[in-house]
């Protein structure tokens, strides 16, 4: 059931963000994709800047920490400002599962190891990252709609609010990071939403 809903989310499946928004029992798989998709993301980011092995993986784990809290922080702003401003009959926890799944889309940056290793593959594997980071977004939305049950002009104000939330927590983390003198390239897959 999860790997079918994963592949509704790339193949944009009529109907799968509602299949987990109203699935209360996929909120833990949703925390999962979120968790696994920021992990592969940030390693692939952290390749492309090189360094030693350690630092690609801590710069990793550490960036998958402050993508899990600021997708966390972002799906209470699009909750909270769907409900409080636009009136929706919507959850934290459906936010939850329906953006979880379409942040799969993230998965794809890992392609940036491969591009790390051979300069050739980067020129091939960068424009799939781009198309896939073009997609993802474009699930988002159709992600955060489906959960808030809105207007595309509701939804559209409410996912950018709760973005520039998210983007405000991407810059402190990597301030701290860099402060703390981590690579700060482990955490550009923050940006990748």
């Amino acid at each position: 059931m999860l790997i079918d809903r994963i592949i509704g989310a790339f193949t944009f499946r009529k109907g799968v963000y509602a299949e987990v928004e109203n699935d209360t029992s996929f909120t833990t798989n949703a925390w999962l994709i979120v968790a696994v998709s920021a992990f592969l993301a940030s390693l692939g980011g952290a390749a492309i800047s090189g360094g030693s092995f350690t630092n690609m993986f801590l710069g990793a784990v550490v960036g998958t920490i402050f993508a899990v809290v600021g997708f966390g922080i972002s799906a209470f702003v699009i909750a909270w400002v769907g409900a409080n401003v636009f009136k929706a009959q919507v959850t934290f926890e459906e936010v939850v599962r329906t953006t979880g799944l379409a942040f799969v889309w993230r998965v794809v940056a890992v392609l940036g190891v491969l591009g790390a290793l051979a300069s050739v593959l980067a020129c091939i594997t960068a424009p799939i990252q781009f198309v896939a980071w073009i997609a993802g977004l474009v699930a988002a939305f159709f992600a955060i709609k489906e959960a808030l049950d809105l207007d595309w002009t509701s939804t559209i104000i409410t996912v950018l609010i709760g973005w520039a939330i998210q983007i405000v927590v991407s810059l402190i983390a990597g301030l701290v990071l860099g402060m703390l003198g981590i690579s700060a390239a482990g955490i550009m897959g923050l940006f990748a939403r």
